[in-house]
C-alpha cells in the first residue's frame, strides 16, 4: 500500500438534518442505469425512490449521440463485440465483466424495444446499424438518427411513472453504521439557484449510486453541467474503494469553437459514416497511424489530434477538422441534431469543414463493483458511469456506455431480489469539513486541463498536485450546490491525479511524456481509497486484468 498527497473533507459542511424519510432502495441519478435500476427493484416489489439534483433529464444519457452498441447484425456476433471491447481496453479490461455485458446486451435491447423503443430501420423494416471507432462490424444502433440517448431516456422514464423521483435533491453523504455499513444518505433540497432550502436524512436499506462521470472537472467537455462528480466523491469520503481513476476517455471529436462548458459532440458515427479527420492544411491525420485510420480507437486518435495540434500546421495549434463534405445530403438525413448545432454555431457542415478537438467525455474508472454492483461498503451499490466493473479497462469502446448501464443495471437489480440489510440502525459520520470556495473553480478545471489532459508531464502532474494542495485551504464558501460541486471536483482531482502519478506507463486513455508505451509490470487494476487522514491511498491489484 502507498499513501498519497493532499487532502480533501471527509464530509461536506451542510446545516444539520430536519427531517427523516426512509426506502428500501434509495437511487441517486436518474440516467439510463439508474432508471433501469429502479424500474427492475420495483417490480421486484421494492420501494424505489429516486432523487436527481436537477430535472430527470438532466444527465448525460439524454445527450448520447452515436447509439448503443449491441451484436444483433446478421453478420455479428457476440464475440466479435468481446474481442473488440478488449482490444479498446487495452489489456486492463475484466473479461468476465465483459463477457457479462456483451452477452447479455442482445436481450437488454429486445427488452427495451418490448418497452417501446423505436430504433432507426433500414428501408426493408430490420434495425439499421453503424459504424464507430474500434468496432469491427456495423454495431451501433440508434434512433433518430443522432438522438439515441433522448429515446432510451424518453422510454425508461416513462416504464418508470410509478415510482417517485424527486428533483433538485442533493446527495450529500453516506451515513454508515457502526459496521462500516450503509444506512442511507443525508441529502438536500433545492430552490432554483442552487441554495439548499432544507436538509434530511435518507433512511436506506440500500444505496445505489448512478451519478455518471466527472466531465466538468476540465473546462471544455461533451458532459453536461450536472456531471461534477458527486457520487464517486461522496463514495470516497465514506471510505470505498474506486479504480482506474487515471483513464480518462477524450473523445476526439468535439466542437471547437465556443467558450469553456459543454461543447456540442460530434459523433463517432459521422466518421463511421465516412468523414475524415484532416489538419489546416488538408491533410488526413489518420492516415497510416492505424489499421483502422478514422476509425480507430478514442484514445489513439485523440492522441494523434493532440500531437497534429501541437504542431500548429497551417497556423491553427487549438483545433484540427473533420470534413463531412462527401457525406452531401446524407449528413443531414442521418445526424439532423449534429447539423443544426453546427449551424447554430456558425459553421454548416454540408459545406464546410467542422472544427474539432478532444475533449474530456467518458470516466473509465470509477467505484469498484462487482458483477452485481456491490461496492466495498456493504449497502452501497454503484452502477453506469461512476462505477467500475472492469468492462471498459483502460479505454471504452465507443457505443459500449448505455450498453452498460442497461445489462447492469438489470444485474444490480436482481441482486435486490434477495434478502436486504436490515432496516436503519444508527449511523456514524466524521466532522464536516469546509467547503471550498467557488471562486477557484475555474483555476481548478484549467489546470486538469493543462496537466490532467490527453498527454500528461511529470512536471505537469506534480504541478497540479501543488495546485490541489493550495486550493485544499480556500475553504470558506457557505453550503449551496455550487459549493458542494467544486468540493467534489477537487476531491476528484486529488484522487486521480494521485493515480496518474503513480501509473509510470502509457496505456489507453493514460499517456505520460516519460513513460510513452504500456508496462507488462503495470498490467493491473490501481485501487485507491480515502485514508482517515484524507489522504488518497492506494495499492495494486492483477487479478481481472485481460491478458
Amino acid at each position: 500500500m502507498s499513501r498519497g498527497v493532499g487532502g480533501v473533507v471527509r464530509r461536506l459542511a451542510a446545516p444539520e438534518p430536519t427531517w427523516v424519510r426512509a426506502a428500501d432502495v434509495v437511487v441517486i441519478g436518474s440516467g439510463v442505469a439508474g432508471l433501469t435500476v429502479a424500474l427492475a427493484a420495483h417490480q421486484a416489489g421494492r420501494q424505489v425512490l429516486v432523487i436527481t439534483k436537477a430535472r430527470t433529464a438532466d444527465g448525460s444519457t439524454s445527450r448520447a449521440q452515436g447509439g448503443i452498441a449491441v451484436a444483433l447484425a446478421p453478420d455479428d456476433h457476440p464475440q466479435r463485440h468481446l474481442r473488440d471491447t478488449l482490444t479498446a481496453g487495452a489489456g486492463l479490461c475484466d473479461e468476465m465483466a465483459v463477457r457479462a455485458v456483451i452477452g447479455q446486451g442482445p436481450q437488454a435491447i429486445r427488452d427495451l424495444i418490448q418497452l417501446g423503443a423505436r430504433f432507426d430501420t433500414e428501408i426493408g423494416g430490420g434495425l439499421a446499424f453503424t459504424r464507430e471507432g474500434g468496432h469491427s462490424r456495423n454495431r451501433v444502433l440508434h434512433a433518430g438518427g443522432d438522438a439515441t440517448g433522448w429515446e432510451v431516456q424518453r422510454v425508461l422514464r416513462a416504464a418508470t411513472a410509478g415510482i417517485e423521483v424527486v428533483e433538485q435533491m442533493f446527495a450529500l453523504d453516506l451515513m454508515l453504521g457502526a459496521a462500516g455499513e450503509a444506512t442511507g444518505l443525508t441529502v438536500a433540497i433545492l430552490d432554483t439557484s442552487g441554495a439548499p432550502t432544507s436538509v434530511g436524512m435518507m433512511r436506506a436499506r440500500v444505496v445505489v449510486l448512478a451519478t455518471g462521470g466527472f466531465g466538468q472537472l476540465f473546462p471544455v467537455t461533451s458532459n453536461p453541467e450536472v456531471v461534477t462528480g458527486d457520487g464517486l466523491a461522496l463514495a470516497l469520503r465514506a471510505g470505498a474503494e474506486v479504480v482506474d481513476l487515471e483513464f480518462t476517455q477524450f473523445h476526439p471529436t468535439v466542437f471547437a469553437l465556443g467558450g469553456r462548458g459543454r461543447r456540442l459532440l460530434i459523433s463517432e458515427a459521422v466518421r463511421g459514416e465516412g468523414a475524415v479527420l484532416v489538419d489546416a492544411t488538408g491533410r488526413r491525420i489518420m492516415a497510416g497511424k492505424h489499421p483502422l485510420a478514422d476509425l480507430a480507437p478514442r484514445d489513439i486518435i485523440a492522441r494523434e489530434i493532440s500531437r497534429r495540434m501541437a504542431q500548429a500546421p497551417g497556423g491553427v495549434r487549438d483545433h484540427v477538422f473533420l470534413d463531412a463534405r462527401a457525406l452531401g445530403a446524407t449528413l443531414e438525413q442521418r445526424f439532423p441534431t449534429i447539423v443544426a448545432g453546427c449551424r447554430a454555431a456558425g459553421v454548416d457542415p454540408v459545406t464546410q469543414p467542422i472544427p474539432v478537438a478532444p475533449a474530456a467525455h467518458y470516466a473509465c474508472g470509477g467505484v469498484r463493483t462487482n458483477l452485481a454492483g456491490r461496492t466495498s461498503i456493504p449497502g452501497l451499490y454503484a452502477v453506469g458511469e461512476v462505477a467500475c466493473t472492469g468492462l471498459h479497462g483502460a479505454n471504452r469502446l465507443a457505443s459500449n456506455s448505455l450498453l452498460e448501464g442497461l445489462v447492469m443495471g438489470r444485474l444490480l437489480a436482481e441482486d435486490l431480489t434477495g434478502t436486504l440489510p436490515a432496516p436503519w440502525h444508527g449511523n456514524v459520520m466524521p466532522e464536516p469539513g469546509a467547503l471550498i470556495s467557488t471562486e477557484v473553480r475555474a483555476e481548478l478545471t484549467t489546470m486538469m486541463s493543462r496537466h490532467a489532459g490527453v498527454l500528461r508531464t511529470v512536471e505537469g502532474m506534480s504541478a497540479a498536485a501543488d495546485v490541489l494542495a493550495r486550493l485544499r485551504h480556500v475553504a470558506d464558501a457557505p453550503p449551496s450546490r455550487a459549493a458542494w460541486e467544486v468540493t467534489n471536483l477537487h476531491t476528484v482531482a486529488t484522487a486521480l491525479i494521485a493515480a496518474a502519478q503513480i501509473r509510470q506507463e502509457s496505456r489507453g486513455c493514460h499517456t505520460r511524456d516519460d513513460w510513452p508505451e504500456p508496462r507488462g509490470a503495470w498490467q493491473c487494476r490501481l485501487v485507491s481509497w480515502l485514508a482517515p487522514d484524507g489522504t488518497i491511498a492506494h495499492h495494486l491489484d492483477t487479478e481481472g486484468a485481460a491478458a
